[in-house]
């Protein structure tokens, strides 16, 4: 893998999650800028070089690739480009930082492994709740036994419909399957069972009911799954994604032999701890851009200043459990 002083990205892709989450972080990291900016919309694409002071911008994805000042590639596009763009990137020599979920299906994530391993060229993944403090402290209280050796873990998840939701002529891509990989599970699960592998090691075994019981859209509103770690470890999980708001939760629990810990994915509850002293909570704050810590450790990595272990091989294993709960294989 080829050194690089100054990272010089190039964004495909310029939606929400490039406003805040990780955008702005591109360029506030030392010896990382943002150099151009491509959407297929002109006016999205020039405007948001211009708001955010980007030297180029492009309406074609190929062209972004191939600027030569453009040394590594972010990728902020629904899942089904994912493979083509991160594999168009790698062949030209050019890393890859794929946001989350890797692709939309387990299948063409081993594509994107394939031409990571052949070209040498790396392809990271946008799984940055790895690195934020709030979730660092869960695994401190693990890892030290804040709650005994851990014996069952479960995950519960529900929401009610969002106003999009309603408008069946002009439905979010999220719940479009062949754009998104499945609904609003394929779009939100990735980064509760990412961090469950993070803290108990990979998933090898997962099944799974779902089923579409509101009548919005096409896809699955509510699924049901239980899975094993390849230690023995049972989890179980639930979503739901047409509920009414006082269902409306975010959970998961870490069920120990002498007590539980229970923290939130999404909301950033306290992380609350229940043992025989009773219930602590917690508060843990995290950075304003929630992508920083782990572009930072991208940035470290391709300047080969660290090691980032987020990368394409760690996140395939998410698109094979949720295509093991889907039933997709």
């Amino acid at each position: 893998m080829a050194i690089y002083r100054e990272i010089r990205w190039g964004f495909i892709g310029c939606g929400e999650v490039t406003e805040k989450k990780s955008g702005p972080a591109f360029a506030l990291i030392p010896g990382s800028k943002v150099q151009a900016v491509m959407s297929r919309s002109k006016d999205k694409a020039q405007s948001y070089a211009e708001r955010h002071h980007i030297e180029r911008w492009y309406t074609d994805a190929q062209q972004l690739i191939d600027d030569p000042m453009v040394n590594a590639v972010y990728i902020a596009t629904p899942p089904s480009s994912h493979a083509t763009y991160a594999i168009m990137s790698m062949k030209s020599g050019k890393p890859v930082y794929v946001e989350k979920p890797l692709a939309s299906s387990y299948a063409d994530c081993q594509r994107i492994n394939r031409v990571s391993e052949q070209t040498h060229v790396p392809c990271f993944v946008a799984y940055y709740r790895r690195c934020l403090p709030y979730f660092q402290k869960v695994r401190q209280l693990v890892s030290e036994g804040a709650i005994g050796n851990v014996i069952n873990v479960q995950v519960r998840f529900a929401c009610p419909p969002r106003d999009l939701d309603y408008n069946s002529t002009n439905l979010p891509w999220r719940v479009q399957r062949d754009i998104a990989g499945g609904g609003y599970f394929y779009d939100l699960a990735p980064h509760q069972i990412d961090l469950l592998q993070e803290l108990f090691g990979p998933i090898v075994k997962a099944n799974g009911f779902s089923t579409n019981r509101g009548g919005l859209y096409q896809t699955e509103d509510s699924v049901s799954a239980a899975f094993q770690f390849h230690d023995g470890l049972p989890g179980s999980g639930s979503w739901c994604f047409v509920s009414h708001e006082s269902a409306k939760t975010d959970r998961i629990e870490l069920i120990g032999d002498r007590g539980q810990i229970c923290f939130s994915v999404f909301t950033y509850e306290p992380i609350a701890i229940h043992n025989s002293n009773g219930r602590t909570e917690i508060v843990v704050d995290n950075p304003e851009h929630v992508q920083m810590p782990l572009i930072q450790q991208v940035v470290g990595h391709l300047q080969q200043q660290g090691v980032c272990t987020a990368d394409s091989i760690s996140a395939t294993g998410v698109n094979w459990v949720m295509d093991r709960i889907l039933g997709k294989i």
